[in-house]
C-alpha cells in the first residue's frame, strides 16, 4: 500500500479506525481479549492453514465460499460466534441448530470446516477454536471470491450448549424490513450493517423455493438458483444493482428498496453501495467485525474443541 498523505486519513480508513477502537473499548468493559495476533506464537501458520484447505475445496465446489461465510452468519446470530451450530446431535444434552429450518438442508460446508479443524489439530493441537475457524473462513471466503480483506480478530472459544429457540429466530428470506430491522438491532446491528451484510447475497445459490419467484413447473424445490444472476461466483456489489432493477431473488432483499419504510432508512444505503463498489467493500468489512464480536466466549469460558461437531466430553 502506497504511503498515506500527510494531510488526512481516507473516511473509508477512519471509518474502520472507529468500528475497531469501538470494538477494543467494548472488549476492555467485559472482559474479551480478541485480538488480530492471539495466535501469532501458538499457531502463526492458522490463517494459511484455512486459507489453503478452503483454496483446494473451492475447485471441485464453488459454492464453497458462500457457504462457509453464510457458517458464521448463522453461528453469530444465535447466542454469539461460538460454534454451536457446528455441533451435531448428541441427545438429550445437545440438540443440533442445523435441524432447525433455517438450517436444514440450506446451511452447508461443514465438512470443509471439519478438514480444516483436523489440519489445525496436527500444526497446534488444542490451540485453534471452531468459533475462529468460521471467523476466518468467513473472511478468507470472501477475499478469494474478490472480496474487501479485513483484519480478523481472534480469540473466541467454543460454546457447550446450542440454542433451538435462537436458531428458529434466524433472519428469514420472507422478513419483511422491520422484522430485519430489529432481529439485526438485537445484536447492536444498524440499518448500514443490515444493507452491507446482506451483500453477502452476492455470490452463492439459493433453493428456488425460498425465491420470490417461487420454483417453475416441475421443477424440484430444492432445485438452485443463483442469488446474483450477472457474478455469481465474484463478491462485487452487482447484487445492490439487481436491488435497483427489481431483480432481487429474496424478497428479503427486495424489501430494502420496495417496503414504504425504505426510502429514509435502507434504500439510501442501498443506492449508495450500488453506485460505489469500495464504498460497499469498506462498511461490508466493517459490519464483519462487528458481527463477529457478537458475544464472544473468551478467557476461561467455553473451550477449544478437538472436534468441531462435539464438546470435547462427548467427542473423544
Amino acid at each position: 500500500m502506497a504511503a498515506a498523505s500527510s494531510t488526512s486519513a481516507s473516511p473509508g480508513m477512519l471509518l474502520l479506525l472507529a468500528v475497531v477502537l469501538l470494538l477494543a473499548s467494548a472488549g476492555a468493559a467485559s472482559g474479551s481479549t480478541l485480538s488480530s495476533t492471539f495466535y501469532d506464537a501458538s499457531c502463526p501458520n492458522a490463517y494459511n492453514i484455512v486459507r489453503r484447505v478452503i483454496q483446494v475445496a473451492r475447485v471441485s465446489d464453488p459454492r464453497i465460499p458462500a457457504s462457509l461465510i453464510r457458517l458464521h452468519f448463522h453461528d453469530c446470530f444465535v447466542q454469539g460466534c461460538d460454534a454451536s451450530l457446528l455441533l451435531d446431535d448428541d441427545l438429550p444434552a445437545i440438540q443440533s441448530e442445523k435441524n432447525v429450518p433455517g438450517n436444514e438442508n440450506s446451511a452447508r460446508g461443514f465438512p470443509v470446516v471439519d478438514v480444516i479443524k483436523a489440519a489445525l489439530e496436527i500444526a497446534c493441537p488444542g490451540t485453534v477454536s471452531c468459533a475462529d475457524i468460521l471467523a476466518l473462513a468467513a473472511e478468507i471466503s470472501v477475499e478469494l471470491a474478490g472480496g474487501p480483506r479485513w483484519t480478523v480478530l481472534l480469540g473466541r472459544r467454543d460454546g457447550t450448549p446450542t440454542n433451538i429457540e435462537g436458531a428458529n429466530n434466524l433472519p428469514s428470506p420472507f422478513d419483511p424490513l422491520d422484522m430485519l430491522q430489529e432481529k439485526f438491532r438485537n445484536f447492536n446491528l444498524n440499518d448500514t450493517d443490515l444493507v452491507a451484510l446482506q451483500g453477502a447475497h452476492t455470490f452463492g445459490r439459493v433453493q428456488c423455493q425460498f425465491t420470490r419467484e417461487n420454483c417453475t413447473v416441475g421443477q424440484p424445490q430444492g432445485t438452485l438458483e443463483n442469488l446474483d444472476q450477472v457474478t455469481p461466483n465474484v463478491f462485487d456489489n452487482k447484487y445492490y444493482g439487481n436491488l435497483l432493477y427489481g431483480r432481487a431473488q429474496l424478497q428479503s432483499d427486495q424489501v430494502m428498496l420496495s417496503d414504504p419504510a425504505a426510502a429514509v432508512t435502507t434504500a439510501p444505503i442501498v443506492h449508495r453501495f450500488a453506485g460505489n463498489q469500495q464504498y460497499f467493500f469498506r462498511n461490508f468489512a466493517a459490519s464483519m467485525i462487528k458481527m463477529g464480536n457478537i458475544s464472544p466466549l473468551t478467557g476461561r469460558a467455553g473451550e477449544i474443541r478437538k472436534n468441531c461437531r462435539r464438546i470435547n466430553s462427548k467427542g473423544y
